[in-house]
């Protein structure tokens, strides 16, 4: 039996460092298209945001462009640590394409933000189950969550899964360093 040790000061240097945030890709130009590439960057700021109002309030989007502009509206208002108005914008968008499993991931990426891990889980889970454009993070979302549920084996695995579907992404590589496997 495999045993996973990792002390508590680097789960909560961890935690403070908040979780992986899902985009969508909108194309075809315009604003929806501004607000995503905004969301990509990896930047904040709340005149980022504008592009993503304005394409919601001033363009005509189909469902998944509407739901996708919601989406990477919320993760540019997570990324400033406005979990309630990002929580508002996934809400809307999961309402809107019920379907898009980015909606859910970002909703569950607000509750480990917040700390309140187990009810990431069932949104990070159906996140999984829809399919998102990146899996890899979904599953590092959620090593943090059972990192802050102190569940280490799962966190272990699931940091392994996020190596396996993002092999050069270091963010998961970083976090398997901290852990140490002892064999019974």
């Amino acid at each position: 039996m495999k045993r996973l040790i990792l002390g508590a000061a680097a789960i909560a240097a961890l935690l403070v460092g908040g979780a992986a945030r899902a985009s969508v890709t909108v194309i075809g130009g315009g604003l929806a298209e501004a607000c995503s590439k905004a969301a990509l960057s990896g930047k904040s700021g709340v005149r980022l945001e504008e592009p993503c109002t304005e394409a919601l309030d001033k363009e005509m989007l189909n469902s998944r462009d509407r739901a996708g502009t919601l989406v990477n509206r919320g993760v540019l208002k997570m990324r400033r640590l406005n979990w309630s108005d990002a929580t508002l914008d996934f809400n809307e968008a999961a309402r809107i394409r019920p379907d898009m499993g980015e909606a859910y991931v970002n909703r569950g990426a607000v509750a480990i933000g917040e700390h309140h891990y187990a009810a990431s889980l069932p949104d990070l889970n159906k996140g999984l189950q829809l399919g998102v454009e990146q899996p890899a993070k979904v599953y590092f979302n959620r090593a943090l969550a059972y990192e802050g549920l102190e569940d280490s084996k799962s966190a272990y695995f699931d940091y392994q899964k996020a190596v396996e579907l993002s092999p050069d992404w270091d963010a998961p590589k970083n976090e398997l360093i901290r852990f140490h496997v002892e064999r019974k």
